[in-house]
């Protein structure tokens, strides 16, 4: 008798733990998205926790990057790219759920210097770089902000003559911090980044009709545990609460 007591309690602590786990799952989220969206997917993803029974972990960084941590397994179930691009590549390897996909938001780009630095009369004028200066721009491989830059120089004829000069960041954030330090003279991200500092300046925007639309699409992974949970925060980023935070961030809305 006291064994059959002990094999009950033992099954009913194994389905207590696994209620526990099972409720843990779904009340979690690990969302995936460009660096660039560093500061509204903060301050969405407070606001969201605040008015839902759930925790939300943000994985930034530059979209290449998360593409190619999802495509090899890593968890997660939502995300958010820079480009489309990288989002059509999960696609193909049936990564993410496509018509759970929507266009989020756009950005635009541009160059920017130190805090106080003389606007440029025209995006051809960086090529009059001083022989010790350069400027930051993201890998073209991985980072959709340096895949515009290219595309863009290469338009105007401009890349071959200051590829010397250039130094590579693995995201946005990371010329940015280049530019304010001063380790560089200019530096290309988009517009949004360029209003979350105090100590840098945009000196150029960059015509869109030089790179391809700078478009953040969004969508669920295929293998999320919690797509109902993920499918509610997309519905979120969308809504009119969210979308005023993205204007302010620098963001544009559709």
């Amino acid at each position: 008798m006291n064994a059959r007591l002990i094999w009950i309690c033992l099954l009913a602590l194994v389905f207590l733990i696994s209620c526990s786990n099972s409720k843990e799952s779904t009340n979690s989220l690990t969302i995936s998205a460009a660096a660039s969206l560093t500061d509204a997917m903060e301050e969405i993803v407070d606001i969201y926790e605040q008015s839902h029974d759930i925790s939300i972990t943000l994985n930034l960084a530059s979209s290449g990057t998360l593409a190619q941590q999802i495509e090899q397994g890593a968890p997660a179930d939502v995300y958010i790219s820079a480009n489309q691009s990288w989002m059509d590549k999960l696609e193909k390897k049936e990564r993410i759920i496509p018509e759970t996909k929507v266009h989020l938001v756009e950005n635009n780009l541009v160059v920017i210097a130190q805090e106080g630095s003389a606007p440029l009369s025209s995006i051809e004028d960086i090529a009059d770089l001083g022989e010790n200066e350069q400027l930051a721009l993201g890998q073209p491989g991985s980072v959709p902000a340096g895949t515009y830059t290219k595309q863009a120089l290469e338009k105007i004829q401009l890349w071959n003559d200051l590829e010397q000069k250039m130094v590579y960041a693995h995201d946005v954030r990371q010329v940015l911090a280049y530019v304010e330090s001063g380790n560089v003279t200019y530096g290309f991200v988009y517009g949004s980044d360029a209003t979350t500092s105090d100590n840098v300046s945009v000196v150029s925007q960059i015509d869109t009709h030089l790179h391809d639309p700078i478009i953040y699409p969004a969508a669920i992974i295929s293998d999320s545990e919690n797509q109902s949970s993920a499918q509610s925060f997309l519905d979120f980023l969308q809504s009119d609460e969210a979308q005023s935070i993205w204007r302010k961030t620098g963001f544009q809305t559709n």
